[in-house]
């Protein structure tokens, strides 16, 4: 089978972030999913003033990393229960104008992270809320809300070390290959009958 093209969305932006070391382990520990983080820290408010023939360049530039993968992966922290602003905005960018979404039809994984107990259970779902609206076929099983992920569970490379968290992201990722596996060829099949129907 064919590597899946995969757009990394992280809703952290701080230096250091455990979101983004998850994020980068879990595509180091598949090797069919190429993964490109898309940056969202450079993003303006979306404001449709400046939505006509010459957006921000930052919203062009993320638009087109989107609209070019396969798949995104959201891997994000908790604020005050639910999802950074940084994220929502990106959201918002990239889901307009209207009927122009670089998301629809998109599968989708979203990883929430975090040092506290609940492993960002309350900004998991509220991403998910969006993904409806985003037509984005979203992976169910297994849940990955990761809590009490501390530092030093990172070796000097920024990945993850040997250990129980480091298996979970393991099959958090094969999970998340085969879903992208099975909405595409769901689609294709979906396609090809209907191409062949006649009305």
């Amino acid at each position: 089978m064919a590597n899946h093209n995969i757009a990394i969305i992280v809703g952290s932006l701080r230096d250091g972030s455990i979101n983004r070391k998850v994020a980068r382990s879990m595509c180091a520990l598949h090797d069919r999913l190429d993964c490109e983080i898309v940056e969202i820290g450079d993003l303006p408010l979306y404001n449709p003033d400046l939505d006509g023939k010459d957006p921000p360049a930052s919203w062009s530039r993320f638009r087109d990393a989107v609209r070019g993968a396969e798949g995104v992966l959201f891997v994000t922290p908790e604020y005050n229960r639910s999802m950074p602003g940084a994220l929502k905005n990106a959201i918002d960018v990239g889901s307009r104008p209207y009927g122009k979404s670089v998301f629809a039809k998109k599968p989708a994984a979203i990883v929430t992270v975090s040092p506290g107990a609940i492993g960002g259970f309350g900004a998991n779902h509220a991403l998910r809320q969006c993904a409806v609206f985003l037509d984005m076929p979203v992976m169910q099983q297994p849940e990955a809300y990761l809590g009490q992920v501390a530092e030093d569970a990172f070796g000097d490379d920024g990945l993850l070390k040997d250990g129980p968290l480091k298996d979970l992201v393991a099959k958090l990722s094969a999970a998340f290959g085969d879903w992208v596996d099975l909405i595409k060829a769901g689609r294709a099949k979906l396609l090809g009958d209907s191409s062949g129907s006649e009305g």
